[in-house]
């Protein structure tokens, strides 16, 4: 269906099942040497690509902990992003994955897909995987060390000893020790400076996505927005509002209308229902 030379992927030519473009790469629309012959094949929301760039763009997805391939080019003749989600099976024919990359590309697919929804942890008492339903309640109870023991067993979820204290709690158990790393970073983290948004000031450099909670970095690199590895949603890494609420007074390079948000005090809670 497809060949590969030594050193470069490309299409093969013959092959009719794929619909070849002339148009450049969107994901690439200007490559390295002029004259470029390397084919182009359509995906299937409409857009060009090449089979480097196509496992250039999945790969950094991947990298960043996204494991749903996105098109991350625009509409014809709009400003409005295509957003389509590329299956993996099209990603990899039309990246022209090799075995090696297949490999890396499904484990990662598989591991990310796991945990997406759940959230597992070892009991500290009989070290079967539990559960965590009640994402605002730190305070956990195992039915199997409750059997066992034919009495009420509860851990706490974050510091993985026996549940002391009042329940249901957020924060932190009575325990010693007891405290929420993820939070006690993203109060006491270094800030950052985003160089491709002009006149932004320094904000912190790791956020809570307020959306599910899931720690965010941003690589300094294009405009203020990430998406959340997790639940997949865009917002704005200055401001903390969601993309299209911070774009309704604002633009993707420029500060926001409600400045650097401060530091976040609290992990927002998912409501995945």
């Amino acid at each position: 269906m497809t060949t590969q030379s030594r050193n470069e992927k490309s299409y093969d030519s013959r092959d009719t099942t794929l619909k070849f473009v002339t148009r450049p790469d969107d994901l690439d629309p200007y490559p390295p040497e002029e004259g470029d012959l390397c084919l182009r094949a359509e995906m299937s929301c409409g857009h060009a690509v090449t089979p480097q760039s196509l496992t250039g763009w999945c790969r950094s997805l991947l990298d960043q902990g996204q494991y749903k391939f996105k098109c991350p080019t625009y509409k014809d003749g709009t400003s409005v992003k295509c957003d389509a989600v590329w299956p993996y099976q099209e990603v990899r024919r039309l990246a022209v994955l090799t075995p090696e990359e297949m490999e890396y590309f499904e484990e990662n697919i598989a591991r990310m897909a796991a945990t997406e929804y759940c959230e597992f942890k070892t009991c500290p008492g009989c070290k079967t995987y539990v559960e965590r339903e009640d994402l605002t309640n730190l305070s956990v109870q195992c039915t199997i060390c409750t059997a066992d023991n034919k009495e009420v067993y509860e851990f706490c979820w974050q510091c993985l000893k026996p549940w002391k204290g009042g329940a249901p709690r957020s924060d932190h158990c009575d325990n010693d020790g007891c405290i929420n790393h993820d939070l006690e970073l993203l109060k006491n983290c270094k800030t950052t400076t985003l160089p491709e948004v002009l006149g932004l000031e320094p904000c912190p450099s790791i956020r809570a996505c307020p959306t599910c909670g899931q720690r965010v970095e941003h690589d300094k690199t294009g405009c203020k927005n990430v998406i959340c590895p997790r639940c997949q949603i865009e917002f704005c890494f200055v401001c903390l509002k969601l993309t299209p609420v911070c774009l309704e007074t604002s633009s993707y390079f420029i500060p926001c209308s409600d400045g650097v948000a401060p530091r976040q005090t609290s992990i927002p809670v998912w409501h995945r229902n």
